[in-house]
């Protein structure tokens, strides 16, 4: 009898590569996938462990698993907190049977050993759907005071080119979404810097679409600008976490809201239809309610189609956690509040503006597709006519928006 395996993932999209992967492993080895997590013989949990948030959603989902399992079946935990937090989550969770993370050393709670995976070069099953993340590289040497990842993630290793390009070809998928912790610095823990570049180019040419996740600003030149222009996709998800200077620095980050305004600017000028995402940090130590106010200014003036916000969290090992100025958590709330209603407005007005519009989508499943404003999973989509075939390409006519989603006829 076939034994089965259900894999649960949380966290960010990277995290989705690794699950692929384990995927692949697990079938390679003989093992089928299970309808429901209580109908499997082996049961994984790929963990996020970024924030406090985070955390409490991976052990909740593993204490649930452990309840939801049918008897015998085994349950591991592995990813970010398997990796960060080891040795003390195999002591606080003695329901799961073993806690093993990824090309780290292994904590196991188990008889039976669980080897430490390195997914990063793994092959993985052919895409299940019109789109696929695909990681170039992991690990981060960036030193962001509020960022832990470096510490259980290590030091930036970039994947070989063909090792990547291969992968995209095994995928077959219609679009490919590049991710890493830090997407623009490809390459360069080889000595390669801009590797970026020809790689999104040569990736362009064997898929459709080419989209790319996590661009930390300074790195964002008019070669990449260029090269992301010419996939058919400007999108640009840029990675700012704040506007005001004095707070970046604390931050350990570069720019400040005018230059990444003055960047912004000069994308629509080469590129009038180009999306913007970011995301933000709200509460990080110090912040001054100048800062926030700086903060709602750059929106009201950057009018991004997509903005994400998020409470600070202290992290253990980080600069950030020794800082003074801690920020009230119920001004936290209120902040996100102000800047969530302001971006909401800003982004329910992008959305009507494209109302009559002829827009080229892909149909991702029956009756919901994208355009190239819309990144899987993250941002909004845009309903379509149940005739359209699902990983083809399409043009259409926006006939409504209701928030982040926009409707469409064909033709």
């Amino acid at each position: 009898m076939v034994s089965r395996f259900w894999v649960e993932t949380l966290g960010c999209p990277k995290n989705q590569v690794d699950s692929d992967k384990l995927i692949g492993t697990l079938v390679a080895d003989g093992m089928a996938p299970a309808g429901a997590p209580e109908d499997a013989d082996l049961v994984l949990v790929n963990t996020c462990a970024f924030i406090e948030a985070a955390r409490q959603e991976s052990v909740d989902t593993v204490l649930a698993l452990a309840d939801a399992r049918r008897p015998g079946a085994r349950l591991v935990v592995t990813g970010c907190m398997a990796e960060r937090y080891g040795a003390e989550l195999a002591e606080a969770l003695p329901e799961v049977d073993a806690v093993a993370g990824f090309g780290v050393p292994v904590t196991l709670r188990s008889r039976s050993e669980v080897p430490a995976m390195d997914l990063l070069n793994l092959p993985r099953p052919r895409a299940a759907s019109a789109w696929a993340y695909v990681k170039v590289a992991e690990g981060c040497d960036r030193t962001c005071g509020f960022c832990a990842i470096p510490s259980f993630r290590g030091r930036q290793r970039s994947r070989s080119m063909g090792s990547i390009l291969a992968e995209v070809d095994a995928l077959a998928a219609q679009e490919v979404v590049l991710v890493a912790q830090d997407l623009a610095s490809y390459g360069r823990d080889e000595g390669r810097k801009g590797d970026l570049v020809p790689l999104v180019e040569a990736v362009g040419r064997r898929v459709p679409r080419v989209r790319l996740l996590y661009l930390y600003p300074s790195e964002l030149g008019d070669g990449l600008i260029d090269a992301i222009c010419a996939t058919g996709v400007p999108y640009f998800d840029l990675s700012l976490q704040h506007v005001s200077k004095p707070l970046l620095r604390r931050m350990r980050r570069w720019g400040d809201g005018p230059r990444f305004l003055e960047r912004i600017a000069a994308i629509r000028g080469r590129e009038p239809d180009a999306a913007f995402r970011s995301s933000f940090i709200v509460g990080y130590p110090g912040e001054s309610e100048d800062d926030h106010d700086r903060l709602l200014a750059f929106l009201e003036e950057a009018q991004l189609d997509w903005a994400g916000f998020f409470a600070y969290s202290a992290e253990e090992g980080t600069l950030a956690a020794g800082l003074d100025g801690r920020v009230d958590p119920g001004l936290v709330q209120e902040r996100l509040l102000e800047l969530g209603e302001v971006q909401d407005r800003i982004t329910a007005a992008r959305r009507a503006a494209l109302v009559g519009r002829a827009v080229e989508v892909l149909v991702d499943e029956e009756g919901v597709g994208r355009t190239h404003r819309e990144a899987p999973e993250i941002d909004g989509v845009v309903h379509l006519p149940e005739s359209l075939a699902p990983r083809s390409f399409a043009t259409v006519t926006v006939t409504g928006a209701a928030g982040p989603d926009l409707s469409a006829r064909a033709g």
